[in-house]
Order: structure tokens, then sequence, then C-alpha cells
């Protein structure tokens, strides 16, 4: 039993080397992402001992923060950062509770692992666009055209996390902005209903 589960982890991680989506890799083998990331951060091509199960009787303070859970947060942030998304301290908290993360460390705690890996820097310099070129449609007249964009996610002291969904008449610029609480299927559609009930239906979307 015990070989077929290290088996199991020696197979995940090399197929997360080898660039295959995440969470394709958990759904096959039945895990979640905490699991994942858990065995990618052990992961030591000069130790043959990484796939071993390790004690978890802590060696000297019992509030430390796991060194495995740094290091996924480690992880988090540079992904947000790489992504252009907000990256401080609620938006890792957030993303290690959709990992579903055990324990998910406090913002606090978070706040001084980015401190000790120097990770604490902002992004600077002004926004470069990404050139990418999005479908033309005719807009000669209201309500012919509009242009619809998800943004997100932001946060706000609570903490709450939420997205916007930006509607815009290509052809006079008006424009609707309509909170959501996710990007759940139905958030969308309740949050586009809401800007047709202020913009009116167009032809085109």
């Amino acid at each position: 039993m015990k070989k077929k589960i290290k088996q199991q982890r020696l197979k995940a991680v090399q197929r997360f080397f080898d660039g295959e989506d995440p969470k394709d890799i958990c759904a096959s083998l039945g895990r979640s992402r905490s699991w994942l990331y858990k065995w990618v951060t052990r992961y030591a091509p000069d130790n043959s001992q990484w796939v071993e199960d390790q004690s978890r009787r802590p060696l000297s303070s019992p509030y430390r923060t796991p060194a495995e859970i740094e290091k996924i947060v480690e992880m988090v942030r540079l992904n947000l950062y790489n992504k252009g998304h907000f990256c401080g301290n609620q938006a890792i908290q957030w993303e290690l509770i959709d990992m579903e993360v055990q324990p998910v460390p406090s913002l606090s705690t978070i706040g001084r692992i980015l401190l000790r890996r120097e990770l604490t820097h902002r992004r600077t310099g002004r926004y470069i666009p990404k050139g990418k070129t999005y479908p033309e449609l005719p807009a000669l007249l209201p309500n012919q055209t509009h242009q619809v964009d998800l943004v997100g996610p932001r946060y706000l002291t609570g903490p709450i996390r939420f997205y916007s969904l930006s509607a815009v008449d290509t052809a006079i610029n008006r424009c609707a902005i309509e909170p959501m609480p996710s990007k759940a299927a139905q958030s969308v559609l309740d949050a586009v209903y809401a800007a047709w009930l202020r913009m009116g239906i167009p032809e085109n979307l």
C-alpha cells in the first residue's frame, strides 16, 4: 500500500513539472490541490527520501508556520504576480482557501512569510497592453453592440472578495458596471441582466 502511495506521489509531481494542469492531475487522482502542492514543494531530485512520509511532531515551536505552508504561500504569491492579479495578503489567503490548504495562515502570518522571503515589493511601471486583438462588430447605433468584460477578483476590508462585469455600448460609449460575488454562471447572468435593464438589450454582445 505504501509503495502504491509513493508511486502516486512520484507520478503526480512528474506530471506537474511536465506542465499538466494541476486541476486535471488532482481530478484524475482524487486528490486536492493542497496535496499536490505539498509534494511539489517537497520534491528534491538529489534526495530519494523526499517522497517518504515525515513526522508531524513539531521540532521546535508548535506555533511556527510549517515550512510546506510557507512554500505554498510563496508559490501562490508568485503565480498571482506573474498573472498580473492582486497579490497581497488577502488575495493569497483567498487562493489558499480555494486550494483547501490546511491550516490557512492568518493575514499577518502571510505578511511575515512574504517579508522573510523578500516578496513584499509591488508591481511598478506603466501598464503595457498585451497586444490581444478583440473582434470588431458593427457599432453605428445605440444598443447595436455591447462589449462585456469580467474584472477581478478585487478585495475589500472584511474580508470581501468580488468581481465586476463591465458593459460598454461601443457606439456611444455608455457603460454599466455590476458587482458580482463570484464568476459562477448565475452571477454572470444576473449581472448581464442588471446591465441590460439600465442600457437596453444589444443586437450583438
